[in-house]
């Protein structure tokens, strides 16, 4: 018996999900951020948990994985890899493959071998394959490289719009009294005052109050989703020009927990109109699996295993891992 082992390293969790050639689910691992850009050590440790995690509750050693698929936040470009290839191999992993992130999420949410995915969980990804086999990624460095949003950056525009609206430069918002809540603070000069004597950084877990905020429509929680909506669908635009895709039938597979979990469609709306306007025969869908699945789907196809049509509904809604509607977690 053959076993495979698929792992979606993040900045926020990083989950291992374990199978046999047959792609029965043998176990599964979890830990926290991935990403070797926020942390080498750190991520070494957290795949390092999750992959030992997944082989425990399966009973197995490391030495008896036939192949490991690592789809990874931050392998991003020369420079990563030069940096990820030492730390997997110093986890004791010997046949394995390192992808982006983007691409676990593209292989878990289509039937086809091509298309476009993007993330927007704790940062914001965008990246394709076209029919052809060519690969372009868009985005994924942060604001200062062009990208907007994610988590690690909406926290931070809920605590400013805050701000402005205490101190007169904005509207009053909805956001005011459930960040006060999640940050402990009476007033928001004592938050202010607080923040700016000591330091403090905004949580990753400040992001997830714009959704009840929009609902009842406050109109600056509308107007940041709206933006990172627009950016979104502008990476997605990018990506589908440089692949030349435009005349293609394919899918545009939206991850990540600011994507999966909570949006009514104040992001997914502008991303569609974007979209449509790029490429008129795509589809935009959302991911309604765990992206690990595709990490695991992608370790039995690298050994020449296809995965069977039973493999694909038995896991297409796979959601083991996160049950509560977006948490973010800053490690």
């Amino acid at each position: 018996m053959a076993y495979y082992l698929g792992i979606d390293g993040g900045g926020s969790k990083t989950y291992a999900l374990l199978s046999d050639e047959h792609g029965r689910i043998l176990g599964k691992g979890r830990s926290g951020n991935g990403n070797h850009q926020t942390g080498a050590k750190r991520a070494a440790e957290s795949i390092r948990e999750a992959a030992f995690g997944a082989l425990a509750e399966a009973g197995l050693r490391l030495d008896q994985i036939r192949h490991t698929f690592l789809g990874l936040a931050g392998a991003d470009r020369a420079a990563d890899y030069d940096i990820l290839h030492p730390m997997i191999r110093g986890i004791g992993l010997t046949e394995y493959t390192i992808s982006g992130d983007p691409m676990i999420s593209l292989r878990a949410g289509t039937d086809r071998p091509y298309g476009v995915a993007l993330i927007c969980g704790t940062g914001t990804n965008a990246a394709g394959r076209s029919p052809q086999g060519q690969y372009f990624q868009c985005g994924g460095f942060d604001y200062m490289y062009g990208d907007f949003g994610g988590g690690g950056a909406l926290n931070i525009e809920v605590f400013r719009t805050v701000i402005r609206a205490w101190d007169g430069r904005e509207q009053a918002t909805l956001l005011t009294a459930p960040l006060l809540k999640l940050l402990g603070y009476g007033q928001v000069e004592d938050m202010y005052n607080d923040y700016l004597d000591h330091g403090k950084q905004v949580p990753l877990d400040a992001a997830r109050l714009l959704f009840p905020a929009a609902s009842e429509g406050d109109a600056a929680a509308l107007a940041i989703l709206n933006r990172q909506g627009v950016e979104l669908g502008k990476a997605a635009a990018a990506v589908i020009h440089r692949l030349g895709m435009e005349n293609d039938r394919f899918d545009v597979v939206l991850a990540g927990s600011l994507l999966t979990r909570g949006d009514r469609g104040w992001i997914r709306g502008p991303i569609e109109q974007a979209v449509r306007a790029a490429a008129p025969n795509a589809a935009v869908v959302t991911l309604s699996t765990e992206p690990v699945v595709g990490a695991l789907w992608s370790a039995l196809e690298s050994d020449g295993i296809p995965v069977s049509n039973e493999v694909y509904d038995t896991m297409r809604t796979y959601q083991e891992f996160e049950l509560i509607p977006i948490t973010l977690r800053q490690e």
